[in-house]
């Protein structure tokens, strides 16, 4: 036994070391092997590098990391419908009437739920979300503190209660209690922003004060679509802030920029400068808010355009006085004050604009675009205007931006209205480019600004570009972002016809259809005048025919279309085109109808067709017609009926009646 297994040690020495020679040469030959350089190399690092390694145990993920991660690997698809739109079918909209109108839907059901689910909260008591959703929870709305207390006074403040908050401010005042400064200026902030009015619950019906539809409301009411966006409200004299105010012991910074911040807001411009002027008289300072509220103010409490710079500029000076660092929003509260002070505006825009970067201020999007509107004015032209935004988007390429003002949203509308109005297409792609950064496509605003920046960025591509790259566009953005409107679509027959793709136009039609756009006479006019324009191929003319029934199918469903003589004779010489005689036959008894008279051009055609067709009696006919519409092209269509159609003898008895001379029709 000894000899066998001292046999099968020797055996398992040697074969393992042949495996560890192998195992060596394998991992020099895939270069795991170190070379004296980095080995020495290698060895210094060792030395110089004392501090430990820490490997930590866990990585900390937010909760949203893995939706954010699976969001990245989607983009969006052309051919679907807004996402917002995708959880219902029924909701799929296919006009921009149909998007305005789901929209408003989808939103006011989503508010309806939420007032249901905050006002009764007993019943949405267990959470199923993983991680907690808190928006999908009922919000605390209803008082649970009744006793007169600063606590309860809190707790209407944090609801945003504010009938009940000043109630229970009186009411504590009252009882001798007195209230911290603290909780009061919170009051004050609650009631200046909401302009002493309770602000309406979501989902809750808005009812409008019968108090404020006085000349003064009707004045400052918002025109167009603003207009429906809310009841402008306003600063009423001596209201509860005003009040509060006036009763306080002591008045510091805060309470004065509550009230001159909330006058501001709801229109008591010239109460807001007084009661800075109470600011400064009491030797308080006021801080970068209120100052970027007056400056705001300024165009609507001075006429002249040097009196409005000349109280900007004191306000600035009194900022430095006062040692409060001005923020973006004051430097473009100046530059949109700037925008009302006229010729002025060129020449201390730059300054501004300098000044703001030299305090290292970063502008937004909307400083760019209150210059814009300052140097560029709505039909201008010049080399200079262009050259500005070229120079602003050469500076801006690549640039992801966040939303830091209001007013950021309305940068890209405005800066292809001016692409679009200098006929510039290069300057057009850059901005479009700048849209496609990031999530700069959240900045083109509410669906509405949306629609106004996709529409000028298409009608400057049908105006400037070849009509297969219009085409590439037309599908990439619509309906997916853009439901193009009644301009939109006459732009792109335009560009169709510029570049002779005539034969694209019964595809573009059904479009039309399903866009909602074919109740509008004139954009169907128009594409029925560039099909009937001049002959194509008998395939396309074949497609012209069915297209031109299917506009007369829409006209004939529709009460409010009205067929004009144009309309008829174009859809008529689309259907003689394609042979289509006894169609054709229909409009013209469609002419007599309607009390419309085709032209003789017309009926030549009609003839023209008769004779290539063989239908003597359908030429019998037409002259009847004609002599029923008292043309006097009459005895020359019964001439040419005579003398070129095989006609029996009642048929020429009838086409002899109708000849005559034009000289015997004079006298």
């Amino acid at each position: 036994m000894a000899a066998p297994c001292r046999h099968v040690g020797h055996h398992i020495k040697r074969n393992g070391r042949f495996l560890r020679i192998n195992l060596d040469q394998l991992f020099a030959s895939r270069g795991f092997r170190w070379t004296s350089a980095l080995q020495q190399q290698g060895a210094e690092v060792h030395k110089e590098s004392k501090e430990p390694i820490v490997i930590p145990r866990k990585k900390s993920w937010s909760s949203e990391a893995v939706l954010e991660a699976l969001a990245s690997t989607v983009h969006r698809d052309p051919t679907a419908y807004p996402y917002q739109f995708q959880d219902d079918p029924y909701l799929s909209p296919r006009t921009s009437t149909e998007f305005k109108l789901f929209s408003l839907s989808q939103e006011s059901g989503r508010a309806a739920a939420k007032y249901f689910v905050n006002n009764n909260p007993k019943f949405f008591t267990k959470d199923f979300a993983e991680p907690h959703i808190p928006c999908l929870m009922p919000e605390s709305v209803a008082l649970r503190l009744e006793e007169v207390s600063e606590e309860a006074l809190k707790e209407r403040i944090t609801l945003r209660k504010v009938s009940a908050a000043v109630e229970m401010y009186d009411q504590l005042l009252q009882a001798g209690t007195s209230v911290s400064m603290e909780t009061t200026q919170e009051l004050l902030d609650l009631i200046c922003l909401y302009c002493d009015k309770n602000p309406v619950q979501e989902g809750a019906p808005e009812v409008a004060d019968a108090e404020e539809a006085g000349e003064e409301t009707k004045r400052r009411k918002p025109k167009g679509r603003r207009a429906a966006d809310h009841l402008r409200t306003i600063w009423k004299e001596n209201n509860n802030a005003e009040r509060i105010f006036n009763v306080l012991p002591e008045k510091d910074s805060r309470c004065y920029s509550a009230l001159i911040r909330g006058m501001v807001k709801h229109g008591a411009y010239s109460k807001a400068f007084s009661l800075y002027t109470d600011l400064l008289n009491n030797r308080l300072s006021a801080d970068v808010h209120t100052f970027n509220a007056l400056i705001s103010a300024v165009p609507d409490v001075r006429d002249k355009f040097n009196e409005r710079w000349d109280l900007i500029t004191e306000l600035l000076k009194q900022m430095n006085e006062q040692k409060v660092r001005p923020n973006l929003l004051t430097f473009n509260s100046v530059l949109k004050a700037l925008r009302r002070c006229g010729f002025l505006a060129k020449t201390y825009a730059p300054q501004t604009l300098n000044e703001m970067k030299a305090l290292g201020i970063a502008p937004s999007l909307a400083t760019y675009d209150h210059i814009l509107a300052v140097f560029y004015k709505l039909g201008s032209s010049g080399p200079n205007n262009t050259d500005i935004i070229q120079d602003m988007l050469t500076e801006l390429e690549g640039t992801s931006f966040t939303c830091q003002d209001p007013h950021d949203v309305f940068f890209f509308s405005s800066a292809i209205r001016i692409c679009l109005d200098s006929k510039d297409l290069e300057l057009g792609y850059k901005v479009h480019s700048l849209v496609e950064v990031g999530d700069n496509w959240r900045l083109l605003g509410d669906s509405y600004q949306q629609s106004v920046y996709y529409g000028r960025f298409f009608s400057l591509l049908c105006m400037m570009e070849h009509i297969d790259v219009v085409l590439k566009w037309y599908s990439r953005i619509i309906p997916s972002l853009y439901y193009p409107n009644p301009q939109g679509m006459r732009d792109l027959l335009q560009a169709l016809d510029t570049d002779g793709r005539l034969d694209l136009l019964p595809t573009i039609w059904k479009d039309i259809k399903t866009l909602g756009h074919d109740n509008k006479v004139d954009l169907v006019e128009e594409l029925l005048s560039l099909m009937a324009r001049e002959e194509h191929s008998p395939e396309v003319q074949e497609s012209f025919a069915a297209c031109a029934l299917d506009v007369k199918s829409v006209f004939d469903g529709r009460s409010n279309m009205e067929w004009s003589t144009s309309s008829l004779s174009h859809v008529t010489t689309l259907l003689l085109r394609a042979n289509k005689l006894q169609q054709a036959w229909d409009m013209l008894l469609l002419f007599k109808a309607k009390n419309k008279v085709p032209s003789e051009v017309l009926l030549n055609n009609f003839l023209s067709v008769c004779q290539s067709s063989g239908a003597p009696k359908r030429a019998v006919e037409l002259v009847q017609l004609a002599a029923a519409f008292c043309l006097p092209a009459t005895p020359v269509l019964a001439k040419t009926a005579l003398a070129e159609f095989q006609l029996t003898d009642e048929q020429r008895s009838i086409l002899s009646e109708f000849e005559a001379s034009p000289e015997k029709e004079t006298e």
